[in-house]
């Protein structure tokens, strides 16, 4: 007689996603989203990290992807749990870094509208990636960690 193992009851993952706040001359580099999570908020370039990357070429790969740019000194700069998007689930890590080259330009239109640099002290009145909210808290306080409660 032959059986059948019982199907494996489907586990929910958690992601790890990773946000660039790139800066140059004072300015930061934004862009309204158009994919499934926050959905006409402000944010920076980022995605998710890929398996046996580190968060710096995970930085470069993303800024080269989404905006065209090459970035340095990346820098480590918060943490947080993302629970507000479920059922997904993040664990988020938001580094910071300097533009090195390139013009901004949208490259994954599917994602993104068009990239700007905007003065951290004067941003657009636009609903903003809740991520990115934290970084700007975070850049201001030094607080490095972040969770929602839920």
């Amino acid at each position: 007689m032959t059986t059948t193992a019982p199907a494996a009851a489907s586990v929910p993952k958690i992601d790890v996603g990773i946000g660039v706040m790139v800066f140059k001359n004072g300015k930061v580099l934004m862009s309204v989203r158009k994919s499934k999570l926050g959905t006409g908020e402000l944010a920076f370039p980022g995605g998710k990290l890929e398996y046996m990357e580190s968060y710096e070429d995970c930085c470069r790969r993303e800024c080269r992807e989404e905006a065209g740019i090459e970035i340095t000194n990346i820098k480590f700069l918060y943490t947080s749990n993302i629970r507000r998007y479920a059922p997904k689930h993040f664990s988020h890590i938001t580094m910071i870094a300097d533009w090195l080259s390139g013009e901004p330009q949208v490259l994954e239109p599917e994602k993104s509208e068009t990239w700007n640099w905007y003065d951290p002290n004067d941003l657009p009145n636009v609903p903003m990636f809740e991520t990115c909210k934290m970084a700007f808290e975070a850049y201001k306080t030094g607080n490095v960690y972040f969770t929602e409660k839920l």
